[in-house]
């Protein structure tokens, strides 16, 4: 058995305390006319004066959600536009 890293949970005081009851959620291709299961995200205030970034997925609103800190959220989106998450394919 081998030690595991200690876990610094940074939204312990959010974790079940974000009011996403008026989230409004959007998504990237809105009003397209594919009805499958798309990544939806909203930005929530919190009663600490930060706004989160919230994620889940639309075929599933009441499922999980991810929260992510203003620096989480920017470093996703720059990883983004930098193409970290493309996934290229051969045919």
């Amino acid at each position: 058995m081998t030690d595991s890293a200690p876990i610094y949970d940074d939204k312990a005081h959010v974790r079940d305390h974000l009011d996403l009851s008026s989230a409004t959620w959007t998504r990237h291709d809105e009003g397209a006319e594919d009805e499958t299961e798309h990544v939806e995200v909203a930005f929530v205030e919190h009663t600490d004066g930060v706004t989160y970034t919230a994620m889940r997925n639309s075929a599933h609103p009441d499922g999980p959600v991810l929260v992510f800190l203003p620096a989480e959220w920017e470093a996703f989106v720059a990883g983004v536009r930098a193409g970290e998450f493309t996934v290229e394919t051969t045919d």
